[in-house]
């Protein structure tokens, strides 16, 4: 079956509108996280997942750091359900077994562990806090 969307792997220089306003949309406007947080500076080190409607909508982003963390998932409220964020970590994962990296791991937040469990990530250590939001380490092997 074919989505009414793609997903590519882009470079922060080539995709940075289009990140930015679904990142503002999500992580900012929606959960509250602050500005200063969310921009933390390491975007330009990192392999960028976007996933454009057939309109070419930008409808979703996650990112991947060099050291094989994945972050920053997030889907617009329209294209929720829709296995977009399915496609996005699809996508880094396999650029990342790609590129032999042995594990990747993720910063949770704790609403979305069936999401990383589906993807058999396991979780590591306890609950935190992160820009207020309650999160938790999680690793897969690949």
């Amino acid at each position: 079956m074919s989505h009414p969307f793609t997903v590519s792997l882009v470079c922060w220089h080539d995709g940075e509108p289009l990140l930015k306003s679904i990142r503002e949309a999500v992580f900012i406007r929606e959960q509250g996280v602050p500005a200063e947080l969310e921009w933390d500076g390491l975007d330009e080190s990192c392999r960028h997942a976007l996933a454009l409607s057939h309109q070419g909508d930008a409808i979703g982003c996650g990112r991947m750091l060099a050291n094989g963390h994945i972050g920053r998932i997030a889907v617009l409220p329209q294209w929720r359900k829709k296995k977009v964020g399915t496609a996005i970590m699809e996508a880094l994962l396999e650029y990342a077994r790609a590129h032999d990296y042995k594990q990747v791991g993720v910063d949770a937040q704790t609403y979305a562990l069936p999401f990383y469990h589906s993807f058999d990530f396991v979780e590591r250590g306890k609950v935190f806090m992160d820009a207020g939001l309650p999160h938790i380490k999680m690793d897969l092997r690949l």
